[in-house]
């Protein structure tokens, strides 16, 4: 089982890491090297949250996301994104953009710290709204019953989580984005820039969300009209058929999902510019990484791990909050990416242990999600 979801991953960190000695050497193999334990260390969390997704898709669309998504993720993101920061501000070309990574990695660099007030704020509010609609749900099992039980009260308020977003959007435009420009943080006056930026993660994840959850609302109706045996009628009108429906629901999943991942990478590819400037170094590193990712995601959802550890979702998403503070606090002070990747794995860790120690005190439980898995 292991073999089968890793073996991809596997192959391609030996022509990954056996491309850059050949082209760079033994100090191009050990910058490789380290972006991919940096991209799989800071996006742990990140497979573990696919994992909730995609568990709801079925084998079609699951290869979706191993395929065409990963072309997404990592040609995307990993190449792409950083060429297209670059030619959003410097205002040239993606030509020249490319030329300017070849020719000058430190000016191209320097550009890319530029605009991380933006990706910060894009990214750091996409996030804080996965984080508050979860904790704000109400569900079956509490991990830290005496924050979760009121807050899952709290969260019968109609767009409380969008109110609490924009709330620290304000606070992050009008005093870390603010105080990063008086004090001499790198940065011109980007308190505008960022509020901008951060309503666009807002509306994006509202979007992206409110399409998926309206499609696979309208899967979940239709499949109850198949139960009750009114499927050839359906038909018969002409009306959307299951098979239709599942099809758009999975499509915005996707969508949603790759979203979740660019705000994900963002920490990531910023962070790679602490360790080189070569463009295409940190295109292999962290594209392996993310093909690591992608099947440990793949893996979490065949072995049923969510439904056997009942917590770890919940510490999953609690190191998504805990990575949307740091990135909003990051447009002012930075933030060593160990930090950042120590603090995900440390809530994932620890709901991991939670999750054991309850399947030990509720025997019961645990057989129940064996067998379901």
């Amino acid at each position: 089982m292991v073999l089968k979801t890793f073996g991809w991953s596997f192959g391609f960190t030996v022509i990954g890491l056996a491309a850059a000695f050949l082209f760079w050497g033994w100090a191009g193999f050990a910058v490789v090297a380290i972006l991919v334990v940096l991209e799989v260390s800071l996006s742990f969390d990140n497979a573990v949250v696919n994992a909730g997704v995609l568990k709801r898709m079925n084998e079609f669309w699951q290869k979706i996301f191993l395929t065409v998504g990963i072309l997404i993720a990592v040609f995307g993101m990993r190449l792409v994104f950083p060429v297209a920061i670059v030619s959003l501000t410097a205002r040239v070309g993606p030509i020249e953009a490319v030329q300017l990574a070849l020719d000058d990695p430190d000016q191209y660099s320097e550009m890319v710290t530029d605009a991380h007030p933006a990706i910060a704020a894009f990214g750091g509010m996409f996030l804080l709204m996965i984080f508050l609609e979860f904790i704000f749900d109400s569900r079956e099992h509490h991990w830290i019953g005496w924050l979760e039980r009121p807050l899952s009260k709290l969260g019968r308020i109609d767009a409380v989580s969008v109110g609490i977003a924009l709330l620290a959007l304000l606070i992050t435009a009008n005093t870390i984005a603010t105080e990063a420009y008086q004090h001499g943080g790198g940065h011109a006056d980007k308190s505008q820039t960022v509020l901008l930026a951060g309503i666009a993660g807002l509306l994006t994840y509202l979007v992206v969300g409110g399409l998926s959850g309206y499609f696979e609302d309208r899967l979940e109706d239709d499949e109850e009209r198949v139960d009750e045996g009114r499927e050839a009628q359906q038909r018969a009108a002409g009306g959307p058929t299951a098979v239709g429906l599942a099809g758009r629901a999975a499509f915005f999943l996707f969508l949603y999902l790759e979203v979740l991942d660019a705000s994900f990478s963002f920490d990531g590819v910023i962070g790679a510019f602490a360790i080189t400037n070569e463009i295409f170094e940190m295109a292999l590193g962290l594209g392996i990484g993310a093909l690591y990712v992608r099947s440990l995601t793949i893996y979490l959802v065949r072995q049923g791990t969510l439904d056997n550890y009942r917590y770890l979702e919940h510490g999953a998403h609690y190191a998504i909050g805990a990575l949307a503070v740091m990135l909003l606090v990051s447009i002012r002070w930075h933030l060593p990416e160990v930090v950042t990747g120590l603090v995900g794995v440390a809530f994932i860790g620890a709901s991991f242990w939670s999750s054991v120690r309850a399947n030990r005190l509720d025997p019961e439980h645990a057989k129940v999600t064996a067998g379901a898995g």
